[in-house]
């Protein structure tokens, strides 16, 4: 298995985690984001996981925006 480097998008506590963990961790283990980034987006659209951020609709429409936005 090949090991990659999140440090630069996982708060340091997490970098080091199999990815497994880190896509059960709660969204603060991504850099940047606060334990009450977490709480909004736990309120706001029921995120309480980094896959359930990476699964979230509003995220993927927003992703897809972007790359027909870049393609043109």
């Amino acid at each position: 298995m090949t090991s990659t480097d999140l440090s630069g998008v996982l708060d340091k506590a997490w970098a080091d985690k199999p990815l497994g963990e880190v896509l059960a961790a709660p969204v603060a283990a991504l850099k940047g984001v606060s334990e009450r980034d977490g709480e909004l987006l736990k309120e706001a659209f029921g995120v309480e996981s980094v896959a359930d951020l990476a699964e979230l609709k509003y995220a993927r429409w927003a992703q897809a925006l972007a790359a027909l936005h870049a393609a043109s």
